[in-house]
């Protein structure tokens, strides 16, 4: 295991590096007609700052470039400018730094996006979502649980200010976890939450007065709001505890794979019986020396194809 980037122990202000994804999405009502609602679609963007690990949601009306951006400049908005973003390398995230006409840079064979306010844009290798665990966890989590939900409730139930609203109380949910274990010091008795880190205020905030219940779904919209806040918070304290117990890492050192080795591709979407191999033409040490990207070379159908991998993907059958 490689250890933590620079940008993971920053003490700069809070979203200053940020770690970015998008899930979803969930069917919405947009407008009431004769034959009964219109329905549409909603996504959420959900940035992560990578050092106090606090999170921000925007809903997008699509999985187009223009409806990303404008979550972008939200957030920028929001939040003050941003010197490094990390993402995985989706067309909308990519079409987004063509569109806004951002340097592209080739460094060491690894991408980095620079625009004229020196925000770094680093995308990583394709099939590597491990590398973007800090985001990626809070997104599986918030995702299945939200899925799991709104799966069960009718979108003629749902509007863009119902979903709008629920994601800013998904939010605090989130922001509000602890970072740290609960202190048996008397003198410090609160918890250390990334909501405290950027609010500078130790309480949070109360639902209302009252119990919500399935029936509230068919009565006012705030009471909507406030029953799936419940729903979220229910789920979100049990599955969301389960992942902080301590597990094991990869501690034992192993080989390199080097340039000019044979391997095998662990890939899950070839058909039966099918065993791609490729030739390992270009390995990128980390800072510690460790190989975590490759350039790989296949022959396929006497086309000739070259692309980015993480080591995890592959299987060594042939030292160079």
């Amino acid at each position: 295991m490689a250890d933590l980037p620079s940008d993971r122990l920053s003490t700069e202000s809070p979203f200053t590096n940020v770690g970015l994804d998008v899930f979803g999405p969930w069917n919405i009502s947009t407008r009431r007609t004769r034959g009964g609602a219109a329905n549409s679609k909603r996504w959420a963007v959900l940035f992560t700052c990578l050092s106090i690990r606090a999170v921000h949601i925007e809903l997008i009306e699509s999985m187009d470039i223009s409806s990303f951006i404008n979550a972008l400049r939200h957030f920028f908005a929001v939040h003050g400018p941003v010197k490094v973003i990390r993402s995985d390398c989706g067309m909308n995230f990519k079409g987004a730094c063509k569109e806004l006409q951002i340097i592209l840079q080739d460094e060491n064979n690894i991408s980095k996006y620079l625009n004229e306010e020196g925000c770094t844009w680093l995308f990583n290798p394709p099939h590597s979502s491990h590398m973007g665990g800090v985001w990626e966890k809070m997104i599986g989590v918030s995702r299945r649980i939200l899925d799991s939900m709104l799966s069960q409730t009718s979108s003629s139930h749902l509007t863009h200010k119902v979903l709008l609203t629920l994601m800013a109380e998904v939010t605090a949910i989130i922001n509000a976890r602890p970072l740290a274990p609960i202190s048996a010091d008397a003198e410090s008795p609160f918890l250390l939450t990334p909501s405290t880190i950027l609010t500078q205020k130790v309480c949070t905030t109360s639902p209302p007065p009252g119990s919500f219940e399935n029936a509230d779904l068919y009565c006012q919209q705030w009471k909507r709001v406030q029953h799936l806040a419940n729903a979220f918070w229910e789920r979100w304290r049990r599955e969301y505890l389960s992942t902080l117990q301590s597990r094991s890492k990869w501690q034992d050192s192993q080989p390199n794979v080097k340039e000019g080795d044979l391997v095998l591709l662990r890939d899950s979407q070839v058909k039966r019986n099918q065993w791609p191999m490729a030739l390992v033409t270009m390995a990128h040490p980390d800072d510690d020396g460790k190989v975590r990207k490759l350039e790989l070379k296949v022959t396929k159908g006497g086309t000739i194809k070259a692309f980015l991998r993480p080591e995890t993907e592959v299987v060594v059958l042939m030292p160079s």
